[in-house]
């Protein structure tokens, strides 16, 4: 069938919000360093090689919709395969000039692009505009939900303006006629490497497991002797005013002498530090940490502030010997305290989270996070025997998962 003589297709309001908030939330838990400096990436193997393959679940029925809209515009109904996904954050600094996606002779098998925006010029980050080479539109102005499709060739050479504040964040998609740059095949044999047990309905839902101390840290001159820079996962949680405590022993008391690398410990058990108040919980590393308190603000919005009057207490104030190690992590961990507030820090949403948290609301939000994850989990246990079946990664079954 003919392509369309249209090189590209621009789709308004085509993702929800809340699938928009959605997405962001499983950015922002589990985001590495990215493929050019001052951005981070999400990749669905990364997700199943973390102990997260739940999470690729709301990702796939948008993966799906894209393709067939792909396929519907430019005349090529199931011809194309999925080549690659990921969620992927721009920050101060980041920029692309003049390119194609197809430019370098290792992509030479793209065919088409789909890009997802996530959040908003202006409201969210400044700069970040996409431009194309030729034709109409040229720029693009990205809109939470708003669609870019287009050819990954000669006729849509673009660029992205520098980002200059915030956090420009989008699902990108590269879609390929060439099975064998098929990305499903590839995700299904890692996600066939997932072992049985772990897959069984009485198991405890999916804890993330983080991957090497390497693929988190940001070092702003290139170097990986954690001299400068910093720890992706901790600044996240920093710049919302959070702070980590080594679990050493029941007390947490801090007095342990560390035998290893402190980054090293955000790989074990970790508490929860909100100024001079240690939450009691028992978090199993870093990373189910981030997933819980970015699960706690993607549900926020909708929140009422509890009334704490007669219920347990769930903080215990902080200790000096505890202090000192909260202190001594941070400090391991936000070599560049300023550069991370830069990359991630939002004033005005900084202020409105500030305004909205309390740690009842918190507790809540680990037990809708425990529930999220285990519904996710069954879709996928239900889903995945059909996915081996054919070699192809299609939603075939989902019930209705925590909103």
């Amino acid at each position: 069938m003919a392509e369309c003589r249209k090189p590209r297709l621009i789709l308004e309001k085509f993702v929800s919000e809340e699938e928009c908030k959605e997405l962001e939330f499983i950015h922002k838990s589990n985001c590495t360093v990215g493929y050019r400096p001052n951005v981070f990436s999400t990749t669905l193997s990364h997700l199943i090689a973390t102990n997260c393959p739940h999470l690729i679940i709301p990702i796939i029925p948008l993966r799906e919709k894209l393709r067939e809209k792909v396929e519907e515009h430019f005349g090529c109904e199931f011809e194309l395969f999925i080549e690659f996904t990921a969620l992927i954050s721009w920050c101060k600094g980041a920029s692309i000039g003049w390119h194609s996606d197809d430019n370098r002779d290792y992509l030479k098998q793209r065919d088409f692009a789909a890009v997802c925006y996530l959040n908003s010029y202006d409201a969210d980050f400044k700069g970040g505009l996409f431009h194309f080479q030729d034709g109409e539109p040229s720029t693009l102005v990205p809109i939470a939900g708003d669609v870019a499709l287009y050819t990954a060739d000669e006729k849509n050479v673009h660029s992205v303006d520098e980002v200059t504040e915030g956090e420009r964040i989008t699902l990108t998609l590269w879609f390929t006629r060439n099975k064998c740059h098929d990305e499903d095949t590839s995700l299904i044999s890692l996600l066939s490497q997932i072992s049985s047990d772990s897959l069984s309905p009485m198991f405890d839902p999916f804890t993330p497991f983080p991957a090497s101390p390497n693929m988190y840290w940001f070092p702003p001159n290139g170097s990986l002797d954690f001299q400068a820079g910093f720890d992706i996962r901790y600044a996240r949680l920093h710049v919302l005013g959070f702070n980590l405590c080594p679990f050493f022993d029941k007390s947490c008391s801090g007095d342990s002498e560390f035998g290893m690398n402190f980054l090293d410990h955000l790989m074990r058990a970790l508490k929860l530090v909100r100024g001079d108040e240690l939450f009691e919980a028992e978090f199993s590393n870093v990373m189910h940490i981030l997933q819980v308190v970015q699960f706690f603000y993607w549900k926020t919005y909708r929140s009422v502030v509890n009334d704490v009057r007669g219920k347990p207490s769930i903080v215990v104030p902080l200790s000096d010997a505890q202090q000192k190690t909260v202190d001594d992590l941070k400090h391991t961990c936000l070599k560049d305290r300023g550069l991370a507030e830069t990359f991630f820090s939002n004033a005005k949403l900084a202020k409105s989270l500030q305004d909205s948290f309390d740690w009842v609301s918190f507790t809540d939000a680990v037990d809708d996070w425990g529930a999220y994850t285990l519904q996710l989990k069954k879709d996928l246990v239900i889903n995945l025997p059909f996915w081996r079946l054919n070699q192809s990664i299609i939603l075939c079954h989902q019930d209705s998962y925590l909103h």
